[in-house]
């Protein structure tokens, strides 16, 4: 416990610098990745083949590469393309596109709990295509995927250390905790405090997610 406190009257401002970054990094890829892996869920559902060709594989390489080597692609390789990314940007990309792919996945998921009756009744009532996807499917498919939605956005918060393998703009909590690894010999009890600080936040963004499927679980 006095590693821990010395380490927090060291560095505590720096803590809750990191921490705030790793947030900042967790808001800036998911709300973009979401809206995207919607995007990409709504237009699966199009009758065009080559469309969803397209769009399935977007999703299985996004889905199955690892992360890191996606930001090291993007880093290192865009670059012999002639197509430069700042680090901080390459990070959001790289987390945006693999949150869309999974956002897409579960999505397809969720859609699969609507009923075809319900899609036939509306299109029996006179509704267009695209507004019984906005209107009938894809609010219900949502309500259905709040809990793997949760434990994504959980697991895209942890991967905000990969900020960790690339000269970023500031320290998240893992580079903080490499950094005074290297500078002093309280790893350990750095480590402990970031540890507690990602369990912290884990534990706030299950809380939520468990508060809004509760206020939209569609009871059967």
């Amino acid at each position: 416990m006095g590693d821990v406190a010395k380490v927090l009257a060291d560095y505590g401002p720096a803590f809750g610098q990191a921490l705030f970054l790793t947030w900042k990094l967790t808001v800036l890829s998911f709300v973009p990745g979401f809206l995207l892996g919607v995007a990409v869920a709504v237009l699966r559902l199009l009758p065009l083949p080559p469309l969803r060709f397209v769009l399935t594989g977007y999703v299985e390489i996004f889905r199955n590469i690892p992360s890191v080597a996606l930001l090291i692609f993007i880093v290192f390789a865009l670059p012999d393309l002639e197509m430069l990314v700042d680090y901080e940007p390459a990070v959001v990309l790289t987390l945006t596109l693999v949150c869309s792919a999974f956002t897409a996945d579960y999505l397809r998921s969720g859609i699969n709990t609507v009923s075809g009756g319900q899609v036939e009744a509306a299109l029996s009532l006179g509704m267009r295509p695209v507004r019984v996807i906005s209107a009938v499917v894809l609010p219900q498919a949502l309500r259905a995927v709040v809990q793997p939605m949760t434990s994504l956005l959980i697991a895209l918060m942890l991967s905000t250390s990969l900020a960790s393998q690339v000269p970023f703009p500031g320290r998240e909590l893992t580079a903080l905790v490499s950094k005074i690894a290297t500078d002093s010999a309280a790893g350990m009890a750095a480590f402990a405090v970031a540890a507690a600080m990602y369990v912290a936040s884990g534990l706030l963004i299950a809380w939520g997610g468990a508060t809004l499927e509760k206020k939209m679980r569609i009871l059967r």
